[in-house]
C-alpha cells in the first residue's frame, strides 16, 4: 500500500457518477429490453479506462473503477453475486425510513423523500443458503481495472466492496435461524470477493456506512452498551471475512451515511474509533470534510492510530455543490499531519459521489472540480509539510 513518503497522496471513497452508456444499459436491462451483452462489456471496459485516465488528470494518485461494474447500489449489488436471496415488492414500512434523525426532522425528510424518490421498491429476502457466486463479475471488474491502470501508467488502484455489516442492509431472513447465523454466512461468502481482488494485486476497500448509522436507529430505545455490543459482533465478522488477506492490502471506509441531512444524532467519532482500530486494515478512510464531522480531526490526536496505520481523511464533501477552496483542503490536511505524522495521512472525499448507478450527489462537472481542488490542496499541504 502506497504511503505519503514525499508528498500527501490523494484518493477518494470509490463511487463516481456513472457515464450515460452504463445508465442506458442498466435501465434497458431493468425494463426487460433486449441488450447486446458483448457490446456493453466492451463499452464498460472502455469507460473504466477513461475514468482512470480522468482521475489521473484530476490529480488522484490511488483511483477506483468508479463502481461502474455494479448493477445496483454500493451495498445491494451483492445480491447479484450471492445465492440464497430473492427480491420481492416491499411489504409495510421501509426500514430505511427509521432513525432518530428522521424522527426529529420528519417534515424535512418527507419533503426530501418526495423529491428524490425511493432508492428501490424491492425487498431482499434470504430464502436459502448463502454462497458467493459472483466470480465472473468480480474477475471482469478486476480485469477492467488492471487494464485501465496499465494504460494510464497508474501504480496502484482499489476496488470498493460492501463490508459484511453493510451487505444487503434491511434484508429479511426466512432461512437462517438467527441473525448471527446469516451474518456469519455473509462474512464467509464475502471473503471470496475480497480475496480475489487482493490476489490480483489490487487493494480492496470495505465500505461500511451501517456500522455508524446503526447508532441512529438503535439509540434510543437501546443504550450505548447495546450498540457497542452490536459493533463488537460486526468487527468480529469483518475480521473473519478478511481471513487470509494481508492488512496492508485492505482499506476500510466508515461514514455516517453521508446523505444531505441534519445528522444531529450521529454517534461521535471518539465513541467509535477504538473499535474501528480493531479492524484488520492498513488504511482507515473516514469522513471529515463536512460541518457535522469536521471538528473531529482532533480525535486523531486524542486517540492516535496504531503504528503503521494510514488515515485517509475526508477533506472534500460529496453532498454539497460548493467546491472547497484548495487552501481549506490544505489546512485540513496539515493540521492532521501535525498530529499523527505526514506519512500516515492521505486526502480523500467524505463518501462516494453516486451511491447507486441512477443517483448522484452533485453534477459531474462539480465532482471533477472537487477532485481537482483536493489534489491542489494536497500539493499546497505537501509544500508546507516537506518544506
Amino acid at each position: 500500500m502506497l504511503r505519503s513518503t514525499d508528498r500527501i497522496l490523494t484518493t477518494h471513497v470509490g463511487s463516481l457518477i456513472r457515464p450515460q452508456s452504463v445508465i442506458d444499459y442498466l435501465r434497458a436491462k431493468q425494463a426487460g429490453s433486449a441488450v447486446d451483452e458483448s457490446v456493453y462489456q466492451t463499452s464498460l471496459a472502455n469507460e473504466v479506462k477513461d475514468v482512470i485516465a480522468q482521475q489521473k488528470d484530476a490529480g488522484i494518485d490511488i483511483p477506483s473503477d468508479g463502481e461502474f461494474g455494479k448493477g445496483i447500489s454500493w451495498s445491494q449489488y451483492v445480491i447479484e453475486r450471492m445465492s440464497g436471496f430473492e427480491r420481492r415488492p416491499f411489504q409495510g414500512e421501509n426500514s430505511w425510513r427509521r432513525g432518530a434523525d428522521r424522527t426529529k426532522f420528519t417534515a424535512f425528510y418527507d419533503e426530501m423523500d418526495a423529491k428524490e424518490g425511493m432508492a428501490t421498491t424491492l425487498d431482499s429476502v434470504c430464502v436459502g443458503p448463502i454462497e458467493y457466486t459472483g466470480f465472473e463479475a468480480v474477475q471482469r471488474d478486476i480485469a477492467n481495472m488492471k487494464n485501465a491502470l496499465a494504460a494510464s501508467g497508474v501504480t496502484e488502484g482499489f476496488l470498493p466492496v460492501a463490508s459484511p455489516s453493510s451487505v444487503i442492509p434491511d434484508r429479511r431472513n426466512e432461512f437462517y435461524k438467527t441473525e448471527d447465523d446469516i451474518m456469519h454466512a455473509i462474512a464467509s461468502a464475502m471473503n471470496a470477493e475480497y480475496k480475489a481482488i487482493v490476489d490480483s494485486g489490487l487493494l480492496v476497500q470495505l465500505d461500511d456506512a451501517r456500522l455508524a448509522v446503526t447508532y441512529d436507529r438503535m439509540v434510543p430505545p437501546g443504550t450505548m452498551d447495546d450498540y457497542k455490543k452490536w459493533v463488537g459482533k460486526q468487527i468480529e465478522l469483518i475480521n473473519y471475512s478478511l481471513r487470509g488477506i494481508p492488512e496492508d492490502r485492505v482499506r476500510y471506509h466508515v461514514c455516517w451515511g453521508s446523505w444531505n441531512g441534519p445528522h444531529t444524532t450521529d454517534i461521535a467519532l471518539r465513541d467509535l474509533v477504538d473499535q474501528i482500530y480493531q479492524i484488520k486494515a492498513g488504511c482507515f478512510v473516514i469522513e471529515g470534510g463536512n460541518p457535522r464531522h469536521e471538528h473531529e480531526w482532533k480525535v486523531w490526536g486524542e486517540k492516535k492510530p496504531p503504528a503503521g496505520k494510514i488515515i485517509a481523511t475526508g477533506v472534500i464533501s460529496h453532498s454539497t455543490n460548493v467546491v472547497e477552496h484548495p487552501e481549506l483542503v490544505a489546512e485540513r490536511i496539515v493540521r492532521l499531519a501535525k498530529l499523527i505524522g505526514r506519512e500516515n495521512v492521505m486526502a480523500t472525499t467524505d463518501c462516494g459521489f453516486a451511491q447507486g448507478p441512477f443517483y448522484r450527489r452533485v453534477h459531474p462537472s462539480i465532482m471533477w472540480a472537487k477532485l481537482e481542488a483536493m489534489a491542489e490542496g494536497a500539493r499546497l499541504a505537501s509544500k508546507e509539510l516537506w518544506a
